[in-house]
């Protein structure tokens, strides 16, 4: 019979599966891959983080700042096993416990979403990638902990893999960034190729935003160049979950690019199918190393 923290934690887990199905529309399709253990432990780490989101974005802005500060401690306490504060803790201590996750990088996060709290500009790439380190190269750093991984390479790899995630975010959400306040395109591009923020938001054929663009976008190819060597530095029952989730976002670039990166209308994203299609080609491939076929939310 389970005991009452057992129930607590599988409660906690069955919550983060939850969000994680509700809420990941492009991890959700790689993570289903992984094997139930390591799945489980991500949903978690994800759920904290989607959390961490949407305080910086989606909270009123008299309570963001005062949330991340919670949201901090609660990381905290869960660090150091207490974890009554909230339906994620549990979950959450128990994944970062069993892969021996470095604190560091989780709070560099909640670093990232205060950046968002101060700073709705960022002058040189310099400043953006330390921006992108903290949201989403952190964050890759965290997942190779859980895939496992090999060497101080797969850390290096695993940085850029992250700041090509969140290049491609960033060339995806111009429009819905500039209606929170924030460009985050440096400025020192938009000055090089004569890029006004008029320009950038413009949904018309618009040269200078294009080429500005498309220079951000060859930037973006160029870390997911420099992340390649990362599948094989994984374990093997993790490669088809990195091999989904980079195949989305290599492929929303490509969706973005032959779209000429538009501002007007809805956020750019690949259909269902599309994603499914890849998800299934990365089951494929390594379909003999553990986790299960995807299917669509």
């Amino acid at each position: 019979m389970l005991n009452s923290t057992a129930l607590l934690l599988e409660d906690s887990y069955r919550y983060c599966a939850y969000v994680t199905r509700t809420r990941a529309r492009n991890f959700h399709y790689g993570l289903r891959l992984l094997p139930p253990e390591k799945r489980r432990a991500l949903y978690a780490i994800y759920t904290f983080m989607r959390g961490c989101d949407d305080l910086a974005d989606e909270a009123p802005l008299e309570r963001r700042a005062e949330g991340l500060w919670i949201l901090r401690r609660h990381l905290e306490d869960a660090l150091q096993g207490i974890t009554t504060a909230a339906p994620v803790l549990p979950a959450f201590h128990d994944a970062v416990t069993r892969y021996r996750i470095p604190g560091e990088y989780l709070h560099a996060v909640i670093d990232g979403a205060e950046m968002d709290l101060r700073t709705t500009r960022y002058p040189t790439f310099a400043a953006l990638r330390e921006y992108c380190y903290r949201v989403a190269s952190a964050v890759g750093l965290v997942c190779i902990h859980v895939w496992g991984f090999q060497g101080e390479a797969a850390c290096r790899q695993a940085e850029a893999c992250g700041i090509a995630f969140q290049l491609t975010n960033i060339l995806r959400d111009v429009r819905e960034d500039a209606d929170r306040g924030r460009v985050y395109l440096p400025q020192e591009d938009l000055e090089r190729f004569g890029c006004s923020e008029a320009d950038l938001l413009d949904g018309r054929h618009n040269e200078r935003r294009l080429a500005l663009m498309r220079f951000e976008a060859a930037r973006a190819r160029d870390y997911y160049h420099q992340a390649r060597g990362l599948l094989s530095l994984i374990s093997p029952d993790s490669r088809p979950c990195l091999a989904a989730m980079a195949g989305i976002y290599e492929g929303l670039l490509d969706h973005l690019e032959r779209a000429r990166f538009p501002v007007q209308g809805s956020r750019a994203r690949l259909s269902t199918g599309r994603k499914l299609a890849i998800a299934l080609r990365a089951w494929w491939r390594y379909r003999d190393r553990g986790g299960e076929p995807p299917s669509a939310p």
